[in-house]
């Protein structure tokens, strides 16, 4: 499998075009084929964007205004996918197309929705649909639609049902498949290796991060706080998790974390990451 980063990750080493050729560099040095971009950080957003993806505990940075298809082109990586959000898609959904094929990849991924209720089961299928109409619109112009997941699919509906489970039976495979962060559901307090067997070959895209806590010598409780770890440094069974995504046909996976960084420094924390990715791709 090829290894990428995701852009988020990156807002607070890419606010201007030296600090952002020097991170692409030290991604690439460490073994990585590319990064998974962000729209919203590829182009200036507006002020309710960043305080929206701030107060999800994403920091987006000030690098939207960077030449992003020439620091890419540069720096030798490649382009895993573009992720960008329904509403866009459904406006300008050519513009998007283009743009994704413009950084060399066809797949276009779906980050969830704000402001939505995961528990209107009605609202659920209805969001079905649409991603099925956007991804049958963007099918016709050679592009994949990958929807991505979080930990709120995994709230129940009135009939019992888990929202992503609706999801899952409600798209068309020939327009809509996935792209599954494992961190994300087991967070959630799920079996992230029981979805990714029922995902099966529908899952075209991977998003791994490790789960743990940094605490070290005594603590004042039994109770500990867990959050991102770096590869092989936290408690989840990354490695059965590597064999199914393998077993699911799965090409591309893309390193995810928000923050917990080693030195609260993300460069340091991909680069421990990619020692672990290493070992794997060359097994």
């Amino acid at each position: 499998m090829k290894t990428y980063v995701q852009q988020i990750m990156l807002g607070t080493v890419t606010g201007n075009e030296a600090r952002a050729r020097d991170t692409l560099s030290r991604i690439k040095a460490a073994g990585y084929d590319g990064l998974e971009l962000n729209r919203f950080m590829i182009h200036p957003t507006s002020l309710m964007v960043r305080l929206m993806t701030r107060a999800a505990g994403m920091p987006t940075g000030s690098g939207g205004s960077l030449p992003w298809k020439q620091l890419i082109e540069e720096s030798g990586l490649s382009v895993a996918s573009l992720h960008a959000d329904l509403g866009s898609l459904e406006r300008e959904g050519a513009a998007v197309a283009a743009e994704a094929k413009s950084f060399g990849t066809d797949k276009v991924v779906i980050t969830g929705m704000y402001r939505f209720d995961y528990t209107d089961e009605a609202a659920v299928k209805d969001l079905a649909k649409r991603l099925n109409a956007a991804g049958e619109a963007l099918a016709a112009q050679g592009i994949s639609l990958l929807y991505h997941n979080h930990n709120v699919e995994l709230l129940r509906t009135a009939s019992g049902k888990r929202a992503y489970e609706i999801l899952i039976e409600e798209t068309d495979p020939a327009y809509v498949n996935f792209e599954f962060d494992s961190y994300w559901f087991t967070d959630g307090g799920a079996d992230a290796k029981a979805w990714m067997k029922k995902l099966g070959p529908r899952m075209k895209l991977w998003h791994i991060n490790d789960r743990g806590s940094r605490q070290k010598g005594a603590s004042m409780t039994p109770i500990l706080k867990a959050d991102s770890m770096e590869l092989g440094t936290g408690s989840m069974d990354l490695d059965g998790l590597w064999e199914i995504a393998r077993e699911n046909g799965v090409e591309q996976v893309i390193l995810e974390s928000h923050k917990n960084w080693i030195d609260k420094d993300p460069v340091k924390s991909l680069e421990l990451s990619a020692q672990w990715l290493k070992e794997r791709k060359t097994r």
